[in-house]
């Protein structure tokens, strides 16, 4: 990929949009209501990472008569890649950000979470630079929002046998949706395990609290379905608590045989 230039991007959009009112510089982004909820839900879901994500293509602007770091569905943003870059009209891309604790370095250990703010489709492009029109917002897409190949996730169908929950391989789990550190039923989290401990999608979890007593079961905080995993993490959707879920709670796999 060629490196980005830094070139004025005023005459590039008066250009593309001599058509329209200097006061409605708004793409054609259409909602899209033939998308499950669910689907649109996991696509907006967070995952994690251990290392900064080099995708050197990010949102730069946007098309106003004032500075805004943020933007919603319709707005047009500029992003720093064009037609050198490979950049077509109708490509779609998906806008995310990383979640940095400033006090947690990003490690192995310590992952950073990572938020879909939502996706965006090339409307016009320069040699160097691009206009977009944000197709789905699930937050706001910011300044500095990085992008990543577009394409929508597989909702999984949970495992119909349930399984008894495994003993003594426990996980935890690292992240939730913007930041947030407690969570209900409908919610997606993220815990550290993945394929590489045999997660599959749709796979049964239990999620568990542990109140440090001696002699005392571990409490069972509610369950889960696997919706998308990666060698060493997965993202959950809660089907059902009995009270909230917490950052750190520990999470058990359901696929222990019955006896």
């Amino acid at each position: 990929m060629t490196a980005f230039g830094r070139t004025s991007t005023s005459l590039f959009a008066l250009a593309l949009l001599s058509s329209a009112s200097l006061a409605a510089q708004r793409g054609p982004a259409s909602p899209m209501k033939y998308l499950p909820a669910d689907q649109i839900a996991l696509a907006c879901a967070p995952s994690v990472t251990s290392t900064r994500p080099m995708r050197p293509m990010r949102v730069t602007g946007g098309q106003d008569t004032i500075v805004r770091r943020t933007h919603a569905p319709g707005d047009l943003v500029t992003i720093n890649a064009g037609t050198k870059n490979g950049i077509q009209v109708g490509q779609e891309f998906f806008t995310r950000r990383l979640l940095i604790t400033p006090r947690t370095p990003m490690a192995a250990e310590s992952p950073a979470a990572v938020q879909t703010s939502g996706w965006i489709r090339v409307w016009a492009a320069d040699d160097e630079m691009s206009l977009a029109t944000i197709t789905h917002a699930c937050d706001t897409v910011e300044i500095d929002d990085y992008l990543e190949p577009f394409a929508l996730p597989q909702v999984p169908e949970a495992a119909k046998v349930r399984l008894k929950a495994e003993r003594d391989t426990y996980g935890r789990i690292l992240a939730g949706l913007d930041g947030r550190r407690i969570f209900g039923v409908g919610d997606f989290v993220v815990v550290d395990r993945g394929s590489e401990e045999g997660v599959t999608p749709g796979m049964r979890f239990v999620f568990y609290r542990d109140k440090h007593q001696d002699q005392n079961f571990l409490f069972e905080l509610g369950e889960a379905t696997a919706q998308e995993v990666r060698p060493d993490s997965s993202t959950l959707r809660v089907t059902t608590s009995r009270e909230a879920i917490q950052l750190g709670d520990y999470v058990a796999r359901r696929n222990v045989e019955q006896k």
